[in-house]
């Protein structure tokens, strides 16, 4: 029973083989990244409980019930105290064939394209790391002379919370280059 279980753990820490968000690193400085994101297929969701809805609405509930496949990055982000979370969509659906959500509060969208500065951090994500790591990404920016357009810092996370071991997680601020 125990080696089952263990083998259970096993794969579920380290076998993720989710599609994962297209990027380029186009420069990078000291531990930052600044990357050019072409536009994605987001699913957003602007309220409470915003794992649970968007998880129903890529485990078919939707006008299609069609399931999706994870993928990663999970983004979170928030501003004047809205909290937004969006998951990226399988790069095999566009706005014309995916399924519309049942929950009115979810939108389906093409993201826009642009440049980020990105700072990696491993671990569980928390405020304080996100504050730490947003606040060196914005000084190393600052001292490169490079233009923040928004300050907001997105926060990315990649793994499952039960894979515990080499977490990703990300700060990202969205720069002119």
């Amino acid at each position: 029973m125990v080696k089952y279980l263990f083998l259970l753990l096993s794969i579920t820490m380290f076998s993720q083989g989710y599609e994962t968000q297209k990027y380029e690193v186009v420069k990078q400085i000291e531990n930052i990244e600044i990357r050019f994101y072409p536009p994605s297929l987001m699913a957003k969701v602007n309220s409470g409980g915003g794992f649970s809805k968007l998880f129903q609405y890529i485990s078919g509930k939707n006008d299609k019930n069609q399931k999706m496949a994870m993928t990663t990055p999970v983004h979170m982000s928030s501003k004047n105290n809205k909290s937004t979370m969006e998951f990226v969509l399988p790069s095999k659906y566009s706005l014309d064939n995916v399924a519309a959500p049942n929950d009115k509060n979810i939108e389906v969208y093409n993201s826009k394209p642009g440049y980020y500065a990105a700072i990696t951090f491993g671990g569980y994500s928390n405020t304080e790391k996100v504050k730490k790591n947003h606040s060196s990404l914005l000084k190393t920016l600052q001292a490169e002379n490079l233009k923040i357009l928004d300050s907001q810092p997105v926060v990315l996370s990649y793994n499952s919370p039960y894979k515990v071991f080499n977490r990703r997680n990300e700060v990202l601020v969205e720069v002119e280059f």
